[in-house]
C-alpha cells in the first residue's frame, strides 16, 4: 500500500512537474507568439508611416541633433509630428512611440519629457540600427503614454528599422510600445484554470490544457486574420483612391518604375497617358463639391471601360489621371486609346438633373523613344497635355522635343509673373461705357495688363489664369481694386465727378473673409464716394454658396457701393438666386451681342433677359458692342449702358480725362 501511495503520489508528482513544465513551456510560447505578432503590427505601421508621414519629417529629424534638448521638444515640426502621430495611431493599441536617430538619440516621442535621450548602448535600438527588427515583454507599474499616465500595464515594446523600401538603408529607428494588459490577463487567467484543474485531477487538466491551446491557437489564429485584415486595408487605403477606387499618385509611381523593368527587360515599348478634367474646376465652384465628386466617379468608369485587361488607370491628382499601356505593339494603339477615351467622356454626365458634358486634353508620352526614365516620361506626358489645353482642349498631343523648350519658356514667364507686382509692372487700362440714349460716357471698366520688359503689353487671358494657379490672384486683385479707386478720385478732383469705376472681383477675392473690409480700406484710402465704385461678380461666384453671398453682398450695400453679375447668361444662370441678390446692373454676355444682326436666337435671349432684369428693376448693360444696329436693337430693349470696341477699346488712363471731357468716343460703322 505504501508503495502503491508513493508510487501514486511520485506519479502525481511527475505529472504535476509535467504539467507545470508544459505551462510554462506553453507560457513562454504564448509570450513568443504574443511579442512576435504585435512586433509584425508595429513593423507594418512603421512601414505605411514610412510611406505617408515619415517623407515630411525626414530631412528635418535627420538633422534634428543640431538642436539643444529644449529647443527640441518646444520646436514647432516636433509639434505637428506629435498631432500626426496621434490621429495616425488613434484607436489603436499603441500607447507611445519613439523616434531614434541612427546616433541613438531621441530625436521625437509622444512623451516629450524623453526627447534629447542618449539610446545609443540599448540593444533593442543596437538590433534595429542594423536592420533587425526586435520586441519584448515587459511590465511597467507607471508608464507614461501620449495620452498621459496609465498605471500597472503590460506592455511590448520594438525597435523597427525605418526604411522607404525593404532593401533601402536604415533612416531611423521606431520604439513602438503596445498596451497588451488585455491579454495578458486573459492568459493568466486561463492558466489558473488549468492549475486548478491538476490539483484536483491530472486526467482533467490534460483534456483541459488541450482545449486551452486550441482555444489559444484560435485566439491567435483570429489575430493574425485580423492583422491581415488590417495590413491589406491599410495597403488599399495606401495605394488607391477612396473617392474612385482607381490606383492612386503612390501606386502610379510604383506601377510605373515596374512596368518599365518589364519593357526594359523584354526590348518592348510603353504607353504614358496623363490628362485631366477641362475646366473642371468651375464644375466645382458652381454646383459644388459633390457635383464635382459624381463627375470624378462616372469619368473614372468611363476609363476602366476603355482600356484593355492589361492597361491601368490611375487617379494622380484631384482632376488629374494617368494610363499606363503595356504592352504597347505600337503608337497607333495610343492613338485609339486616347480617342475612345475623348469619345466617352464627350457623353454628358446628368448631375443635379443638369446635363454636363466634360472634355478631357491628354498628353502622351512613349518609352524608349521620348525618355528612357519615369520620372521624364513623366514630365514629358505633362508638357504634352499642356500643349493640347493651349491648342483648344479636347484632344490628345504626343510629346516632342520641341515642347521641352515651350516649358522652359513657360517656367520663365511664370517666375516674371511672381516679380511683376513687386516691380510695379501692372497697369490698369479703362474700357469706357456710355449710357444708352446719351452715348455719353458715365463708367469705365478697370482692365489689368502686364506691361513685361520683353513681350510688351501682355493681354489678361495670358496670365490671370497663372495668377489663379499659383494663389497670386487674391493681392493682384486688392492691388487692381485699389489702384482704380484712387485713378477714379482723382478723375473726380479734375472735375469729371459723373464717371464711376468697374472693377471685376475674382471668386478667391469673394470668399476672403475680410473682403467686404478690404473694399472699405481701399474707398477710405482714396477718398472716393462709394456709389462710384462697381463691382463686377461672375455667376459662379455667387451659386457655390447662395446664402453666404447674400450675405457678404448685403455688406458691401450697406457701404454703398453697386454691384453687378457679369456676363450674364453665359454660365449656370438661376432665377432662383437672382431674385434673392441685391444687384444694381446685369451684364449680358458679350456671346449674345455678337451676332444680333444674323441670330434671332440672340435677340430672343436678350429680351427674354432684358424682361427679366426691367421686371427685378435691375439696370442692363451689354459688353461686346461692335456695330451700329446692335445699338439700335439695344435701345430698343431698355439697355441701360453699352460697352464695346464700337465706342472704343480699353485705353491708358491719361487718355479717359480728354474723351470724358469732350464726350468723343470712337463710333466706327
Amino acid at each position: 500500500m505504501f508503495r502503491s501511495h508513493r508510487y501514486g503520489l511520485i506519479t502525481s508528482i511527475v505529472g504535476i512537474v509535467a504539467i507545470t513544465v508544459l505551462l510554462f513551456v506553453y507560457r513562454n510560447l504564448v509570450w513568443h507568439v504574443l511579442v512576435e505578432h504585435e512586433t509584425k503590427s508595429h513593423a507594418t505601421l512603421t512601414q505605411v508611416f514610412s510611406n505617408t508621414i515619415w517623407p515630411r519629417y525626414a530631412l528635418f529629424l535627420a538633422d534634428a541633433s543640431q538642436f539643444s534638448k529644449a529647443e527640441l521638444q518646444h520646436h514647432e515640426v516636433i509639434h505637428r509630428l506629435q498631432q500626426d502621430v496621434a490621429r495616425y495611431i488613434a484607436r489603436s493599441s499603441v500607447v507611445k512611440i519613439k523616434i531614434y536617430d541612427l546616433t541613438g538619440i531621441t530625436v521625437f516621442s509622444t512623451d516629450p519629457a524623453q526627447i534629447g535621450q542618449d539610446k545609443s548602448h540599448n540593444p533593442g535600438f543596437i538590433s534595429a540600427n542594423k536592420g533587425v527588427p526586435t520586441g519584448k515583454i515587459t511590465f511597467r507599474d507607471r508608464f507614461n503614454t501620449f495620452e498621459g499616465v496609465i498605471v500597472d500595464r503590460n506592455l511590448v515594446s520594438s525597435y523597427i528599422p525605418v526604411r522607404i523600401s525593404e532593401n533601402a538603408p536604415v533612416e531611423a529607428v521606431f520604439e513602438v510600445y503596445s498596451d497588451v494588459t488585455d491579454l495578458v490577463v486573459d492568459i493568466k487567467k486561463h492558466q489558473w484554470e488549468i492549475i486548478a484543474w491538476v490539483v484536483g485531477s491530472l486526467s482533467l487538466c490534460y483534456l483541459f490544457l488541450l482545449v486551452i491551446v486550441r482555444r489559444a491557437d484560435k485566439t491567435i489564429q483570429a489575430q493574425d486574420k485580423q492583422r491581415l485584415d488590417d495590413e491589406a486595408k491599410i495597403h488599399y487605403q495606401a495605394h488607391y483612391d477612396a473617392l474612385t477606387g482607381l490606383h492612386n499618385r503612390i501606386s502610379f509611381a510604383e506601377r510605373l518604375e515596374e512596368a518599365l523593368k518589364r519593357a526594359r527587360r523584354a526590348g518592348r515599348m510603353l504607353g504614358l497617358l496623363q490628362f485631366d478634367l477641362d475646366r473642371f474646376k468651375l464644375v466645382n465652384d458652381s454646383l459644388g463639391q459633390s457635383a464635382g465628386d459624381q463627375v470624378l466617379r462616372t469619368s473614372a468608369k468611363r476609363m476602366l471601360v476603355c482600356i484593355r485587361e492589361s492597361d491601368m488607370v490611375f487617379r494622380t491628382g484631384s482632376d488629374q489621371f494617368a494610363i499606363i499601356i503595356e504592352p504597347l505593339r505600337n503608337t497607333e494603339d495610343v492613338s485609339r486609346l486616347a480617342s475612345r477615351v475623348i469619345e466617352s467622356m464627350a457623353e454628358p454626365i446628368k448631375v443635379n438633373d443638369q446635363d454636363l458634358t466634360v472634355t478631357v486634353s491628354i498628353g502622351i508620352s512613349i518609352f524608349p523613344q521620348d525618355d528612357l526614365s519615369a520620372e521624364m516620361l513623366v514630365k514629358n506626358s505633362d508638357s504634352a497635355m499642356h500643349l493640347a489645353k493651349q491648342e483648344g482642349r479636347n484632344q490628345y498631343r504626343y510629346y516632342s522635343p520641341a515642347m521641352k523648350q515651350h516649358a522652359l519658356d513657360r517656367l520663365e514667364f511664370e517666375t516674371g509673373l511672381k516679380q511683376a507686382l513687386q516691380n510695379d509692372e501692372f497697369v490698369l487700362y479703362y474700357q469706357p461705357r456710355v449710357e444708352t440714349k446719351s452715348e455719353e460716357i458715365v463708367a469705365v471698366e478697370a482692365l489689368l495688363r502686364w506691361a513685361h520688359a520683353e513681350r510688351g503689353l501682355v493681354p489678361p487671358n495670358s496670365f490671370i489664369p497663372l495668377l489663379e494657379q499659383m494663389g497670386l490672384i487674391n493681392s493682384v486683385g486688392e492691388w487692381v481694386l485699389r489702384t482704380a479707386c484712387q485713378q477714379t478720385k482723382k478723375w473726380h478732383d479734375a472735375g469729371m465727378s459723373r464717371v464711376r469705376v468697374s472693377v471685376n472681383i475674382s471668386s478667391g477675392q469673394f470668399r476672403v473673409r475680410s473682403f467686404v473690409d478690404m473694399v472699405q480700406d481701399a474707398l477710405d484710402q482714396s477718398g472716393l464716394d462709394a456709389q462710384y465704385l462697381e463691382l463686377e461678380l461672375t455667376e459662379s461666384v455667387l451659386i457655390e454658396n447662395i446664402d453666404t453671398a447674400v450675405k457678404v453682398m448685403d455688406d458691401l450695400k450697406a457701404i454703398g457701393v453697386a454691384i453687378s453679375i457679369d456676363d450674364f447668361g453665359s454660365g449656370y444662370s438661376s432665377l432662383n438666386y437672382l431674385k434673392l441678390l441685391p444687384l444694381d446692373f446685369l451684364k449680358i454676355d458679350r456671346t449674345f451681342v455678337k451676332d444680333l444682326a444674323t441670330n434671332e436666337k440672340d435677340m430672343a435671349i436678350i429680351k427674354t433677359i432684358a424682361a427679366l432684369a426691367h421686371s427685378l428693376n435691375i439696370k442692363l448693360v451689354a459688353e461686346g458692342v461692335e456695330e451700329s444696329g446692335q445699338v439700335e436693337f439695344l435701345r430698343s430693349q431698355d439697355c441701360y449702358e453699352l460697352q464695346g470696341f464700337l465706342f472704343s477699346p480699353p485705353v491708358p488712363s491719361a487718355a479717359i480725362p480728354d474723351m470724358i471731357s469732350t464726350q468723343v468716343v470712337s463710333r466706327a460703322v
